[in-house]
């Protein structure tokens, strides 16, 4: 795994984090979940079942990544990390919509 591979596997956990943390503030203040697999997590599990659901998806990239040639596995993680980020952009501009 090279340098530019393991920032983006950094950037994925920073993503999920950002994620998982401003999902749960918006739901705190009134926020309604969008993603219907997401919110049937939370609704059964609470932050357990965000984090099992997010848990899940780093296992398939992780377990998917060999498959790829050495040039195109950062691409993994790059798949991770960019929805997250922007879901965390989304919950941050909708919190502070909504303060």
């Amino acid at each position: 795994m090279d340098a530019r591979e393991r920032g983006l596997w950094l950037l994925v956990a920073v993503a999920l984090a950002g994620d998982v943390v401003t999902t749960f503030l918006g739901l705190r203040l009134g926020l309604a979940e969008s993603n219907p697999i997401a919110r049937g997590a939370i609704d059964g599990w609470g932050m357990a079942g965000m984090f099992a659901l997010k848990g899940l998806a780093v296992a398939v990239a992780v377990a998917c990544r060999p498959i790829l040639d050495r040039e195109y596995r950062p691409i993994v993680p790059a798949a991770l990390a960019l929805p997250w980020l922007f879901a965390a952009l989304v919950n941050v501009y909708s919190i502070s919509a909504a303060l």
